[in-house]
């Protein structure tokens, strides 16, 4: 079989015992990486699934911490009912006959995340970490003209990248969604050109519309909405508008009310990265090494940004 009928990203993990999916950002940016991690377990890979939380964690009983800055959640575990994405992502995984636990790693800085990384790879034997990010936010590199929301995404980056593990990578699904949040996807293009003569770009592929994943996937997504409608996933309710083919102005929550959607089939569509490649092109990754809390996370970010002579200026796709 030649290259073209196999991702590179696919390649990569197809010798991994066990695969841990992790959504880089906080909230639902864990469900970016389900279709993905369900492929894994059909294809016979152990796969468990994290997220770096935002969620209230503190109601949480001392028997769910495994260490400082990391959880275990249940389908019954304590929490905030009206937002809570790692049980509720817990919750759908019970109905369809999965492990139904969710790691949640606690808000903190790369020094105490890596950490709890560490102690969760230790404690599973993972070969293989894959950051997901739900849009392209994990893609800013720092001096664009808008960077969306890098706090989180960027904290999982650099303490993933220092981890010793064998197979280290990242995926962006949501192409155009981080619009809302100020990303110039032109910045988007250019940046994952610039990693592709890295050699840290492994390719694009789509969600196939009508499989198992994609079918598997709609389903934990409109689960979500129906537990927190108020707080449903403004990401992943555009990627599953995509998948069933939807186009334009489409609003599948409430949320999005008064703004002006484009849902495309890029959307649909997984880029993978070399993570450590990814992180060697974040321009204020070093700045971030020492770092413990968010607010420092923020700090380092700001002072940076405030160094730029100017931001790359933003630019149209002409097409």
């Amino acid at each position: 079989m030649t290259a073209i009928f196999e991702p590179p990203l696919s390649r990569r993990l197809r010798a991994a015992r066990h695969v841990l999916i992790a959504g880089a950002g906080g909230g639902f940016d864990v469900y970016a990486g389900l279709p993905l991690a369900l492929a894994l377990r059909n294809a016979g890979v152990r796969t468990t699934l994290a997220g770096y939380s935002v969620s209230e964690l503190g109601a949480l009983p001392p028997t769910a911490w495994l260490r400082s800055g990391l959880a275990e959640v249940r389908p019954d575990s304590p929490g905030n009912d009206r937002y809570f994405p790692e049980r509720t992502l817990a919750r759908w995984l019970a109905t369809q006959g999965h492990d139904p636990v969710v790691y949640a790693f606690d808000r903190t800085g790369v020094r105490p995340l890596r950490a709890a990384y560490r102690a969760l790879v230790e404690r599973l034997d993972v070969d293989a970490v894959v950051l997901a990010d739900g849009g392209t936010d994990i893609l800013m590199r720092g001096d664009e003209a808008g960077l969306g929301t890098p706090e989180e995404d960027a904290t999982s980056l650099i303490a993933v990248a220092g981890l010793p593990v064998p197979v280290k990578l990242v995926v962006s699904l949501g192409f155009g969604i981080d619009s809302h949040h100020g990303v110039c996807h032109a910045h988007v293009l250019e940046n994952i050109a610039a990693l592709d003569r890295a050699g840290a770009y492994l390719g694009a592929f789509s969600i196939p519309p009508g499989g198992p994943e994609a079918r598997a996937y709609l389903d934990a997504v409109a689960h979500s909405v129906r537990e927190a409608p108020r707080t449903a996933s403004i990401v992943n309710t555009q990627v599953a508008s995509a998948l069933r083919g939807g186009f334009g102005d489409e609003h599948a929550t409430g949320r999005t009310e008064g703004t002006e959607l484009f849902v495309n089939p890029l959307m649909a569509m997984y880029f993978g990265f070399d993570l450590d490649g990814l992180a060697r092109h974040l321009h204020y990754g070093a700045a971030l090494e020492r770092t413990r809390s968010r607010t420092e996370v923020a700090l380092a970010i700001e002072e940076f940004r405030e160094g730029l002579d100017r931001p790359r200026p933003r630019r149209l796709i002409p097409h």
